[in-house]
């Protein structure tokens, strides 16, 4: 099986090509179950201070976001309701605050499970997803995503971002891989 890291230009992309492309790649990391590679079947894409439901809506840095504007191939974690931690990837040129959910992997939906199944916290948070000695990182095994395959849809949980952000079809996933 070819395995391959993402170079640091696959992430400098648009935010909704790469939500994309991330899809039938895979989240490979080691857990204290030992090592876990499963492919990503779900995204959502957030992306620049006019997006009101991304966290960098309205351009402000704040300590929370701050590594959305950052280098692109780095995690950004953080925590909701203060229970599930949330596994983006940022993306785009530094400078320019984008950042990609995984929603689901394999047959595990839903990002707080994603989270939860490879132990996600907050010392992942501003890590390199594409570094040989990180402990969470995205791998290329050469499985090609059709065109067809592909779903996509509003984000989920947005509706504080009103009627045109929170409509957005920014969402993707591998149609017949999540429910």
């Amino acid at each position: 099986m070819s395995r391959l890291l993402l170079k640091k230009s696959f992430y400098e992309q648009s935010a909704p090509i790469v939500a994309r492309q991330l899809l039938g790649k895979y989240l490979v990391g080691q857990t204290s179950d030992g090592p876990l590679a499963l492919m990503i079947t779900e995204t959502e894409s957030y992306g620049g201070a006019e997006d009101l439901a991304s966290h960098a809506a309205g351009g402000k840095k704040t300590k929370r976001n701050e590594v959305m504007y950052g280098p692109p191939g780095h995690w950004y974690v953080y925590l909701v309701y203060g229970l599930h931690y949330m596994l983006n990837v940022v993306t785009e040129p530094a400078g320019r605050p984008a950042g990609r959910v995984i929603r689901a992997v394999a047959e595990t939906a839903g990002p707080g499970r994603v989270g939860k199944l490879f132990e996600v916290n907050r010392e992942d948070n501003r890590e390199p997803a594409n570094q040989p000695n990180s402990r969470l990182v995205i791998e290329d095994r050469g499985f090609k995503v059709q065109s067809r395959d592909i779903v996509t849809g509003p984000r989920i949980g947005v509706s504080y971002a009103g009627p045109v952000w929170s409509q957005k079809p920014f969402r993707f996933y591998l149609k017949n891989m999540v429910k």
